[in-house]
């Protein structure tokens, strides 16, 4: 089945996505966004012309205000290409352990963003949801801490079981390979009883600091729900303003 994809070539202004921002068009159905919207609509409707008559490649320069009567007042310039593969994302490599309240509601919030891929670690099958979104993997362990080990280097890790022994284990485990970060669920109390415990085991203190803890935002308050927020807006916000400062 054929289809176009549109890709943000360059954006100027107060635009819904930045430039690199892809989607494809079939006939009876899309993937991705390119923000949503007057401005997808048109996109989405032009698409489909160049399929119905057979048109290759196509660019636009959409003024979102005098074209498209948004208030944003940028200026969006796509391209269009047919039966052209959306370009290999660079996906950030979440690792979650822990499928209890928190981790589902982390793990539900974490899946929806475009650029993730997780995998979920837990000690039985039926304490994962029936469904799982396609970026999630499960994967059944019966020691977490083992299986933290198969993670990539550039793994960001959030540890939130149902056993502080397992949480440490899990520590001890990743401070002793790479990872670009860890996140850890726990009180002030628990951070520093964990930080005497990893440093008898032979951690120093500039690897233990390393580990974020807690994670989250407390004026959210408590209910899993609001932890996920709190904890996807942290992780959110270092890669957006990298971003930022990249094309600054």
């Amino acid at each position: 089945m054929s289809w176009v994809r549109i890709s943000v070539a360059s954006s100027a202004g107060s635009v819904p996505r930045e430039a690199g921002t892809q989607m494809r068009v079939f006939t009876d159905r899309i993937e991705g966004t390119i923000g949503g919207g007057a401005l997808e609509w048109e996109a989405m409707a032009h698409a489909r012309q160049m399929l119905r008559a057979g048109t290759i490649t196509d660019r636009q320069t959409i003024p979102l205000g005098p074209a498209l009567g948004q208030c944003c007042g940028g200026s969006v310039t796509l391209d269009y290409a047919r039966d052209e593969a959306l370009d290999a994302l660079a996906y950030r490599k979440i690792w979650i352990y822990g499928a209890g309240h928190v981790g589902r509601a982390l793990t539900a919030v974490l899946a929806g963003l475009p650029d993730v891929r997780i995998t979920w670690v837990d000690t039985g099958a039926d304490r994962f949801p029936e469904k799982m979104p396609d970026n999630v993997q499960m994967f059944v362990a019966k020691d977490p801490a083992r299986a933290g080990l198969h993670a990539p280097d550039d793994a960001e890790h959030l540890i939130l079981t149902y056993a502080h022994d397992v949480d440490l284990a899990i520590c001890h485990a990743l401070l002793g390979r790479g990872f670009y970060s860890i996140g850890l669920i726990g009180s002030a109390t628990k951070w520093a009883r964990f930080k005497t415990r990893l440093s008898a085991l032979g951690h120093v203190p500039a690897q233990i600091s390393r580990i974020a803890c807690p994670i989250g935002d407390p004026s959210l308050g408590k209910h899993p729900q609001a932890i996920a927020i709190g904890v996807a807006a942290a992780m959110i916000t270092p890669r957006q303003t990298a971003k930022k400062d990249q094309t600054a």
